[in-house]
């Protein structure tokens, strides 16, 4: 998920985690998403989330419905706050997006396959800095 991380190129969307405490309860609100001008994506490959889309071919925002508990909630955060603790790593992130984004600027599935080998990466490391940063 995209956030808000000083030295990374971003494309002009706005992300939004809600956290609810029952996932399956969120499709109840599918009809009313479509009427503000959403469009309902389900999971969208990520289990236990509901993704809404707004904006069509260019977006302007996506928001993320998690379960309390959901482990994507600690792991998008860390991410944030380890790239935001590491503007070295933002850096490095935010030319793998740009040298992505021109070598496939039509081309979204090949961007975020490109992108997942470093996100991974960054996702362990995030993970070992937050624990041991936990209480600091």
């Amino acid at each position: 998920m995209e956030v808000p991380i000083p030295n990374i190129k971003a494309k002009p969307v706005i992300d939004i985690m809600v956290k609810v405490t029952n996932i399956s309860e969120v499709d109840k609100f599918n009809s009313q998403m479509e009427q503000l001008g959403s469009v309902v994506m389900g999971e969208y490959g990520i289990p236990k989330r509901r993704f809404f889309i707004k904006g069509g071919d260019n977006r302007t925002h996506h928001v993320h419905f998690y379960e309390e508990g959901n482990e994507e909630i600690a792991r998008h955060l860390a991410f944030r706050d380890y790239m935001i603790a590491h503007p070295e790593e933002a850096i490095k992130y935010s030319e793998l997006k740009q040298t992505l984004a021109e070598k496939s600027p039509t081309n979204i599935t090949k961007y975020i396959e490109g992108k997942n080998n470093y996100i991974k990466a960054i996702d362990d490391k995030a993970e070992t800095w937050r624990k041991t940063n936990l209480f600091n």
